[in-house]
């Protein structure tokens, strides 16, 4: 008897590192110390040394069940972005800049192929928010997990100067609300997309006029990453209030979350076109819009609250960089929350 015969493959292990390798070396950054396949990812912090008064900030998520639909139509290059995301835009929308992220990919058995694969969506995510991959752990559960099934969850740390931390406390009654196109589904609500549609490789492999594009294709699309969006507007010179990132509940958990006492968002649904998919799944699924609501972004994956004075350079800092911005609402005295009209 050995540890491979009861299901868990060292080798397999050290092949799916060494396949690895090519993607994690894209995402280094000069604080960097060392490379993969040590105990622990080394970071130097000397880089922020000058600055004021550092605050660190983390972000941990996973992917949700939108795992099962990489399963169903085994591609696994996109999940790793999804994951990232789901950390950074969280780091972000607090004022942060991600520095590094390290990923923890559970799994039935390891195949290095596959691992790999997924590894490299980790670090295309990394890539695109100037973030290091500095590390991470791939475990083989054999008898926990099905052979053919894997988890993925990650954690990125970020940093800001204290008076750049965006809290809210400053947002006040006549502010601008700005949202920030999303890119479809993101990672939030699959389970409900596993009721409305069947999720066979028929059903995800239809093409619909209305989305340009197979189900399957417009379901996988990954979370939008905005990290260089929330740079490029602070290099603008807007000081940005208060952020949401619209994820898991959807407008009416999110939105109340960058709100101080007393403040109340008022966003309009008709200032900016819901992307397709959503009125597909609301159609095909007899959703009405408060669920929609409570549980998807819409279109928009992140909200921002300005100043009336910053908004024409908000929406031309979120252009340059290549997002798409919306004036979608404003701030009013009330009760801590949001009213959609």
């Amino acid at each position: 008897m050995n540890y491979k015969n009861a299901g868990v493959d060292i080798e397999a292990g050290y092949e799916s590192v060494e396949l690895m390798k090519k993607y994690v070396k894209q995402t280094t950054r000069p604080e960097v110390m060392g490379g993969i396949g040590g105990f622990s990812g080394a970071f130097d912090l000397s880089a922020i040394k000058n600055m004021e008064d550092p605050v660190l900030l983390s972000g941990t998520d996973g992917v949700g069940t939108k795992i099962k639909l990489a399963f169903l139509l085994d591609k696994h290059d996109t999940v790793g972005i999804d994951c990232v995301a789901m950390c950074v835009n969280d780091v972000a929308c607090a004022g942060g800049e991600p520095l590094f992220f390290l990923d923890y990919i559970a799994c039935g058995k390891n195949y290095p192929e596959k691992i790999a694969t997924i590894v490299k969506g980790v670090a295309e995510g990394c890539k695109l928010s100037d973030c290091a991959l500095v590390g991470g752990e791939t475990a083989e559960h054999p008898g926990l997990m099905p052979e053919d099934e894997y988890d993925l969850a990650g954690f990125s740390v970020g940093v800001c100067e204290k008076k750049d931390l965006i809290d809210g406390s400053t947002i006040k009654a006549g502010d601008v609300l700005i949202g920030v196109a999303s890119s479809g589904v993101h990672s939030n609500g699959f389970s409900l997309v596993r009721k409305i549609f069947d999720m066979t490789k028929e059903s995800l492999g239809t093409y619909y006029d209305e989305l340009g594009k197979t189900l399957g294709e417009a379901l996988i699309e990954p979370t939008r990453i905005y990290v260089h969006m929330m740079k490029s507007v602070k290099n603008a010179g807007v000081k940005v209030k208060g952020c949401s990132h619209i994820t898991g509940g959807g407008f009416y958990e999110n939105v109340p979350r960058m709100l101080p006492e007393g403040k109340r968002a008022v966003i309009e649904k008709n200032s900016y076109e819901v992307p397709a998919i959503f009125k597909l799944m609301q159609k095909k699924g007899q959703i009405d819009d408060q669920m929609m609501y409570n549980t998807y972004n819409m279109g928009l994956g992140m909200v921002l609250c300005v100043d009336p004075a910053d908004v024409d350079k908000t929406l031309e800092a979120v252009k340059a960089s290549g997002e798409t911005p919306y004036v979608v609402g404003k701030i009013e005295d009330g009760e801590k929350g949001v009213t959609l009209c």
